[in-house]
């Protein structure tokens, strides 16, 4: 067995709200075993000195980085986004397709698929699929030629993996889409759309239960014309929100915070291949993208995805929201496996679940990161 201590856990109260614990030690092998127990003599132990241990950060939307991207051909990309997460303290994520020809996407697929089982870094959990079944006005750093209408027969052969899947409302010639979703278990998201406030409410209703990065690619909130923000914030879908301080600024983060109550925010990072990089030129969904301290833009200045990584977007959340660093963890860890239907195994230090242990410091810088129990970073 291992053992973490002198640290500061996080973890659940008997309300499943989480609370800072200063228990003796977190005890695990594969799973965790025990919490506030003595250690053992034999056990492998890790001195946490005095800082925060916490579930690993569970990333739903996430395209690339350290200069791989989910799309690419090459099946050693996803090996190398599994093993740079774990340094910005994701130990679980959804890698996210983007608008391409569908052959591509289809490819992609299934080599998210080939590593779902794969057990080195963080752990593939299935696929989020942003585009191609999205609006043209809207379309974001989306290549606008490769969107098409949506089809659930399109995708039918990969429900196993796709776990959301982006949709614009205002575009399906056939509502069941969102059924078809619901009924094999994958998240309908509203994004990259031109809906309305009733058209979006209407969605929700039906079962389109998320919001891809609100605000950003949808009608916005206008006092007689509230938007898909506005359906958004006055339902309980639940959105996601890249705290990243350039896609959303620090008062609208703040404005969400005191609206959506926090079971319903889930904090994402949307990067791209250059996340962890630093400046310079790359590329996303084939089209260039320059890179200028924490701004991605394209050649025509639309801003593309982020270069944030996730223990920054925790940090700009809780900085930006005044919500207490524990409660804002939920947004990174829990609610993500409470979605997906995976908060049984992952998403919280409870005896039982899975090892996925991250230690931080106050500036959440990440000192080490465990996946089922295994050490998988370490500065």
């Amino acid at each position: 067995m291992k053992a973490i201590i002198n640290g500061r856990l996080i973890v659940p109260d008997a309300d499943g709200n989480f609370i800072v614990d200063d228990r003796s030690a977190l005890v695990f092998d594969r799973l965790i075993g025990s919490i506030g127990s003595t250690v053992d003599e034999s056990d492998q132990v890790f001195d946490a000195r005095g800082m925060y241990v916490a579930p690993g950060f569970i990333n739903i939307h996430i395209h690339g980085c350290a200069g791989a991207d989910a799309m690419d051909a090459q099946p050693s990309a996803l090996e190398t986004m599994r093993s740079f997460l774990p340094s910005t303290g994701v130990t679980s994520f959804l890698p996210t397709t983007m608008t391409m020809p569908i052959e591509n996407i289809f490819a992609a697929l299934v080599r998210i698929r080939n590593e779902m089982n794969v057990r080195r870094g963080a752990k593939i959990i299935g696929a989020n699929v942003e585009g191609p079944f999205i609006n043209k006005k809207f379309k974001g750093a989306q290549a606008e030629k490769d969107i098409i209408a949506a089809d659930f027969n399109l995708i039918k052969d990969f429900v196993d993996v796709i776990k959301l899947i982006t949709i614009a409302p205002e575009e399906l010639s056939d509502p069941s889409f969102i059924d078809e979703c619901r009924r094999h278990g994958i998240i309908a998201s509203i994004g990259h759309s031109a809906a309305d406030y009733q058209t979006a409410l209407n969605a929700i209703a039906r079962g389109a239960s998320h919001i891809t990065h609100l605000f950003n690619a949808q009608t916005g909130l206008h006092h007689r014309k509230p938007g898909l923000v506005g359906a958004a914030l006055d339902s309980h879908a639940v959105v996601e929100l890249i705290a990243d301080n350039v896609h959303v600024h620090p008062a609208a983060q703040r404005l969400v915070s005191k609206v959506k109550p926090r079971n319903e925010i889930i904090l994402i990072t949307d990067s791209l291949r250059a996340c962890g990089m630093g400046d310079g030129i790359f590329e996303l969904g084939g089209q260039r993208v320059t890179v200028k301290g924490m701004r991605a833009t394209l050649d025509d200045g639309t801003i593309a995805a982020s270069v944030a990584p996730m223990n920054l977007v925790v940090k700009n959340f809780v900085d930006n929201s005044g919500w207490t660093l524990e409660a804002a963890l939920e947004c990174a860890t829990k609610n993500a496996a409470v979605e997906l239907g995976l908060y049984d195994r992952i998403g919280s230090l409870e005896v039982g679940k899975a090892a996925d242990i991250i230690i931080f410091d106050e500036a959440l810088n990440i000192h080490a990161a465990f996946v089922d129990g295994n050490q998988v970073w370490s500065d």
